[in-house]
């Protein structure tokens, strides 16, 4: 076990390498220039002053410069300094990732109880008119994108029961209960395509499962169902699942940028997207290699847990 996690943690180090790459020169051909956004468009800043200000923010340096420096500087725990705030990138973001990180989790449990139990049920009473209500349900599901959930709960919420999300992010330590009001509707919003997602992929390994020979064997033993489907079925059709769940929890913390925007909620991806219209290179730079090195740390653990828990995969 030591050496497969070793193996992927060792590649790790180049898959981090071509992210910051990609993420550094994608943004560099994006339209438009921070120093235009900051001096304003009315022409009236002169090109020296334009210069000037391009070249305090180092933005005059060749590009593999600039790369270098930004790298250099991250290495060592500094992700940079915003150019529209003058606030430091890591403090932004300090800010904004337990947001993100909540809304995440709380979508992820939401997604998983309703979803798991549902495909088990649904798997059990094939071509019931259960499983076909669950089936179609969890294609409107994957139809639906966050953003259009988000928004026609925000909008039934507001005009049914009077309620509006808080201007303010009110923290799990301080007020639980005014958190988990706060952000049990955009989790909702976040859960609805995982949970489609799942309970179809639990429905399908589970129907895998029970027509394997060792459930028909401990049928012809005697065993009562519950433990049948509980003990022999439902944990070893768990495995790719389980595989499911840690990947779209990676692409979760990535779509919740949406769902913070339609609420209202400072995370991750609002931050990110404010840099994007500000033109705010380390802080984009930052937040988008926070997401993405989450992950990629996720699908680490997903493949260790993956290989703990089928002994069929060989480790080394």
């Amino acid at each position: 076990m030591s050496k497969y996690i070793l193996q992927r943690v060792a590649l790790l180090i180049p898959t981090l390498i071509g992210m910051s790459l990609l993420i550094f020169a994608m943004l560099r051909l994006l339209p438009g220039d921070v120093v235009d956004i900051l001096a304003g468009t009315d022409g009236t800043a002169s090109s020296a002053a334009k210069d000037k200000l391009r070249d305090s923010m180092g933005l005059n340096d060749p590009i593999p410069v600039q790369y270098a420096k930004w790298m250099g500087n991250l290495l060592q725990g500094d992700p940079g300094t915003s150019l529209r705030s003058g606030k430091p990138v890591g403090e932004i973001l300090a800010q904004a990732l337990p947001i993100t990180i909540e809304l995440a989790i709380l979508g992820l449990i939401i997604s998983t109880i309703v979803a798991i139990p549902l495909g088990v049920i649904s798997a059990v009473k094939r071509d019931t008119a259960f499983d076909f209500g669950a089936r179609i349900t969890g294609l409107i599901g994957l139809s639906l994108p966050n953003f259009w959930v988000a928004t026609l709960m925000l909008l039934f919420t507001s005009k049914v029961f009077g309620w509006t999300p808080s201007i303010r992010f009110i923290p799990f330590t301080k007020d639980p209960i005014g958190n988990l009001q706060q952000m049990i509707l955009p989790a909702i919003a976040l859960a609805v395509p995982l949970m489609a997602i799942t309970m179809r992929m639990t429905r399908t390994t589970m129907l895998e499962v029970l027509g394997q020979d060792y459930v028909r064997t401990a049928k012809a033993k005697g065993l009562a169902p519950r433990p049948v489907l509980y003990r022999h079925s439902l944990k070893n059709a768990l495995i790719p699942v389980i595989t499911v769940i840690g990947f779209q929890l990676g692409g979760l913390m990535g779509s919740a940028a949406v769902v913070e925007v339609v609420f209202g909620l400072n995370g991750v991806g609002n931050t990110l997207l404010q840099g994007i219209f500000n033109r705010d290179y380390p802080l984009v730079q930052a937040a988008t290699l926070y997401l993405a090195v989450a992950f990629v740390l996720i699908n680490l653990v997903v493949d260790v847990l993956y290989a703990w828990l089928d002994p069929r995969i060989k480790l080394g």
